[in-house]
Order: structure tokens, then C-alpha cells, then sequence
């Protein structure tokens, strides 16, 4: 009965992660740029038993009893399909129609600035030194260019307004026009980046470790590589987000919570009853 019981209980931890994911996914599912998460359950250690020696019967399945210990998640998996493109009408928003590519953003970190990653386009502008302003994402992150330089225009703008290949052209109340080339990243091994935020993703930091480079990871757009870019203007990516799905998940690992809690009640009932007949 102990065993029973610390095999249900292994399994509702599991089980509670996986409902904190999926709340996280609903959370967002109207978060421009989110890609939802996912996880699989994986059988823990179990001990085997080989009592039937005697049993010569044909059988389908493995000889002896196997006792199991629960469930385990495994590793949490980002779904990176691209979401459905909303319709805004602001000159700011900006986006991607290509799954794999992604604004960069420079965000501070422990050794200076660090490049980030993100699919949400919505920036805005923050006054700085010098009478200009520079392009942000919602956090204040400024938005870098081809160059990894944050991206910055004279004040007076009139009209933004994009090009193909990534080009952001300001113009200017004198009808003086800036091109800024945004900068772009493609992840070639998207499910190697780490998870900073809802919509943040950035290197890993142990790249040794994992046998590989930045450049194996990632490929930063230029130059003649930056024709393949596919950008659009007064339009957000939508959460990727399946809420029936997710929905339903959502029941079934509640019912799975519920029988596993049922489990502890009947094993401590039973316990009971032999204390009660010893």
C-alpha cells in the first residue's frame, strides 16, 4: 500500500507541472508572438519481478510482474509553427512570415548587452541623447539592426514605412528619408535556444557543452541573404496557440490528477483495515 501510494504521488507532481504548462499556454494564447510548449510523459524506474517460472503458457507480454514507480515528464518542447498574421493598421507593427526567422533585440545581461530573440513585432519609440529616438520592443529592449547596433532616427518622423528585405525607411517632416536595414536571425537548430521569456529566446550558454557553435545555431541575415526575408507592415503574428487543444489536455490531465488522488485515498482506506483486523 506505501508503494501504491508513492507511486500516485510521484505521478500527481508530474501531473501538476504539466497542468502549470498548459496554463502558461492559455495564459498566452493571446500573446502576439508566443509559441506554446508541450511536454510527453516517460515511464520511471520500475523493479521486475520473475515469480512465474513455472508458467510455460504462451504469453504477448513481458515474462514476470513489473512494478513501477510513476510518471515522468520529459523535456518541455517549444511548438515553433508560425501563427496567423493580424491585421493592425499601426506602422510599427511588424510581421514575420517565415516560421524559422526572428527580430533581434539587444538586452542587457551580465557581460554588457546580449543579443536576444523574439517573433512579436510590436515596437515603439523611446527618446534619447541628441534629439533622436530609438526603436523598442514593449519591455523598452531596443531593437537591433544588420549590424547589431540599436536601431535610432531623428525625432521629426512623419511616416514609417517598410521595404522588402527587411528595411524599415523613416521619413522625415523635410521629406529627408532614413533606410534602416532591421536586423534578422534565422535558427537553424531552434529546439537548442533557451527560453528567457514568453516570447524571448536566446543562445544557450553551455554551446561547448552541447558539441556545437553559435554559428551552427543561428545565421544572422545579410547582405545578399537578407532577399529571403519575409516581413510585413501594420500586421502581428498571433499565439500559436491551439486552445481547444489545450483545453482538452487540460481535462484529461485533471482526470488523471483526480484518479491518482483517488488512488491515495483507497490505499489509505485499506490501510486501515488492516490495522483495524491486526
Amino acid at each position: 500500500m506505501i508503494r501504491t501510494m508513492t507511486t500516485a504521488v510521484n505521478t500527481m507532481t508530474q501531473l501538476q507541472q504539466n497542468i502549470d504548462i498548459i496554463g502558461n499556454n492559455l495564459a498566452n494564447s493571446a500573446t502576439n508572438g508566443y509559441k506554446a510548449s508541450g511536454v510527453n510523459f516517460h515511464e520511471m524506474l520500475y523493479q521486475q519481478f520473475n515469480n512465474d517460472k513455472a508458467d510455460t503458457a504462451q504469453r504477448q507480454t513481458p515474462a514476470g510482474i513489473r512494478y513501477g514507480v510513476g510518471a515522468v515528464l520529459g523535456p518541455a518542447m517549444v511548438n515553433w509553427k508560425q501563427g496567423s498574421l493580424q491585421v493592425t493598421g499601426r506602422d510599427l507593427d511588424f510581421a514575420l512570415t517565415e516560421p524559422k526567422q526572428y527580430f533581434n533585440l539587444l538586452m542587457p545581461g551580465e557581460n554588457g548587452e546580449q543579443t536576444v530573440y523574439t517573433r512579436q513585432g510590436s515596437f515603439y519609440v523611446s527618446p534619447v541623447d541628441g534629439g533622436r529616438l530609438m526603436l523598442v520592443n514593449g519591455d523598452g529592449y531596443p531593437v537591433a539592426d544588420s549590424a547589431g547596433n540599436a536601431v535610432s532616427f531623428r525625432d521629426d518622423v512623419k511616416q514609417y514605412s517598410m521595404r522588402p528585405g527587411g528595411v524599415l525607411e523613416v521619413t522625415q517632416n523635410n521629406g529627408t528619408v532614413e533606410t534602416i536595414q532591421l536586423g534578422v536571425t534565422v535558427m537553424e537548430r531552434p529546439n537548442l535556444m533557451s527560453r528567457l521569456s514568453d516570447t524571448l529566446f536566446a543562445l544557450p550558454a553551455n554551446l561547448n557543452e552541447l558539441g556545437v557553435t553559435a554559428g551552427d545555431v543561428v545565421t544572422e541575415l545579410n547582405g545578399a541573404d537578407r532577399a529571403i526575408i519575409g516581413m510585413e507592415n501594420q500586421k502581428l503574428e498571433a499565439s500559436n496557440v491551439n486552445y481547444e487543444k489545450e483545453m482538452t489536455d487540460l481535462i484529461n490531465v485533471q482526470r488523471s490528477y483526480q484518479f491518482n488522488a483517488r488512488t491515495i485515498t483507497l490505499a489509505d482506506q485499506m490501510l486501515g483495515l488492516i490495522n483495524n483486523i491486526r
